[in-house]
């Protein structure tokens, strides 16, 4: 009895913190969303869905087909880079496993828009990449390696590919080899009982990964500014155009709306599919 009276004022600061800095904000934004654009600054409180019906635009829709591809090509490639490395790193000794999980956390002890800019100073044309491919006499001019989307896809994946490697790592820690043994004994090769027993009893760590690549890579923007210039515009960049720059709010707070609808049924998609009630490895 006195557990269950404590409880509640235990749990009194953190229903606070969420009230305050969690539901107030999301309400605000979600008011702010089916409001009008005031003449000279601010919005008008009168209800419309003005701001949904522009997200019909063609260029809005491209900005989201565009976002949406991103996500999906960063997503595959941290998977299939990130699940090797998880699978060969579980089965390491002790002292090295460490080291090399060491290695994939290193990089978040370093702010992320130095990471970023390290990644200008390779790829620029006159960087460490043009200069090794022309030393090795592979090319005869720089090549456009920045400011385009592909330098963006290769920020998005180096950013996020931990989060794949992590969740895929707890996973495959967990499968018991003795699994892979029997499958073994019975007749199955290598490569089967990799697919047969690996793959699908890790399944939730991949699932898991995936969205927590996937979700993130939407609204990074300033990889996209800094990798991709103006040339590639999206949907976070576009949301940071609308608040800050536009001075459209209502159509910012719309555009957020839809990405967090968005990322709700992500979310909500994988824990039907995989049956978990939290993000496996990282949650």
């Amino acid at each position: 009895m006195n557990k269950r009276r404590r409880f509640p004022l235990a749990a009194a600061p953190f229903i606070l913190w969420t009230a305050v800095f969690v539901a107030v904000p999301l309400i605000y934004i979600l008011c702010m969303s089916f409001m009008r654009r005031a003449d000279t600054w601010g919005v008008e409180a009168a209800f419309t869905l003005e701001s949904y019906q522009k997200l019909l635009d063609p260029n809005y829709l491209s900005v989201f087909g565009r976002s949406l591809w991103l996500a999906v090509l960063t997503t595959l490639l941290t998977l299939l880079i990130g699940y090797p490395f998880a699978y060969f790193t579980a089965g390491l000794p002790p002292k090295k496993r460490s080291l090399a999980l060491m290695l994939v956390i290193v990089p978040f002890w370093t702010n992320s828009l130095v990471r970023i800019y390290g990644w200008m100073i390779l790829l620029r044309g006159q960087g460490v990449v043009n200069s090794l491919l022309a030393a090795l006499g592979l090319i005869d001019a720089p090549l456009k390696l920045l400011y385009n989307f592909g330098a963006v896809l290769v920020g998005m994946v180096y950013a996020l590919i931990p989060f794949m490697i992590l969740s895929v790592y707890n996973a495959v820690a967990k499968l018991d080899p003795a699994l892979i043994e029997a499958a073994r004994d019975l007749g199955a090769g290598r490569w089967r009982a990799f697919w047969t027993i690996t793959v699908p009893m890790t399944r939730a760590g991949i699932m898991a990964g995936c969205v927590l690549v996937f979700i993130p890579s939407i609204g990074l923007f300033f990889i996209s500014d800094l990798l991709g210039g103006s040339k590639t515009m999206l949907l976070g960049n576009l949301i940071r155009d609308e608040l800050l720059t536009a001075r459209n709010w209502p159509l910012g707070a719309a555009l957020s709306v839809v990405m967090m609808a968005a990322t709700l049924l992500v979310i909500g998609g994988y824990r039907r599919l995989s049956g978990e009630k939290s993000l496996e490895g990282i949650v």
